[in-house]
């Protein structure tokens, strides 16, 4: 496990478990998340995003994670493992919920440079169209279709996929995750 890329719905635990393997595997992790957003919820140009995300699996090590399906074949041509993080809905909805409340309440910046901030709609209108707990819900209905096609498309064979739905199941992963040559 050199170059990774860790998939999951928003709430899911996909950047706490891509930080915990980055710092096991001595690789560095990348958000994708913050290369996509500009200052006032501005999403980049494709073409800037692409080539960033590019840069970025570019090295021997890396963990990536998020679900751009528009950089999926970039980055998982490079990468050699995919880990699916995908806990019961409940569990998701909860954490992103928790997230989304303690990221308006400390209006915490969410990636450095670009002034991005939870906004309180999220957490008092869930419900609303670009809400992240309503995104989330949305995109937790999408997620075994498309994860467990790719684990079966020949395409794909090179990875090693994990499917991690309990808190064992990632203790497990990174504690079997080491620099390895």
């Amino acid at each position: 496990m050199h170059r990774v890329s860790v998939v999951g719905a928003s709430g899911s635990g996909k950047s706490t478990l891509a930080r915990r393997l980055a710092e096991r595997l001595g690789a560095p992790h990348v958000e994708l998340d913050a290369l996509h957003w500009g200052p006032g919820w501005t999403p980049r140009s494709p073409a800037d995003l692409e080539a960033d995300a590019l840069q970025a699996v570019s090295g021997e090590r890396w963990v990536v994670d998020g679900n751009y399906s528009a950089l999926r074949p970039l980055v998982w041509a490079r990468a050699d493992t995919v880990v699916w993080v995908d806990p019961p809905r409940p569990l998701v909805l909860a954490r992103v919920y928790r997230r989304s409340f303690r990221l308006a309440a400390t209006q915490e910046e969410l990636w450095p440079g670009t002034g991005n901030r939870q906004p309180w709609r999220d957490v008092l209108m869930p419900w609303v169209k670009d809400s992240i707990v309503r995104w989330s819900w949305s995109e937790l209905r999408k997620h075994p279709e498309r994860y467990g096609a790719a684990m079966r498309d020949p395409a794909y064979a090179h990875l090693t996929f994990h499917h991690v739905r309990t808190r064992r199941a990632v203790e497990e992963l990174v504690a079997g995750a080491g620099p390895r040559s």
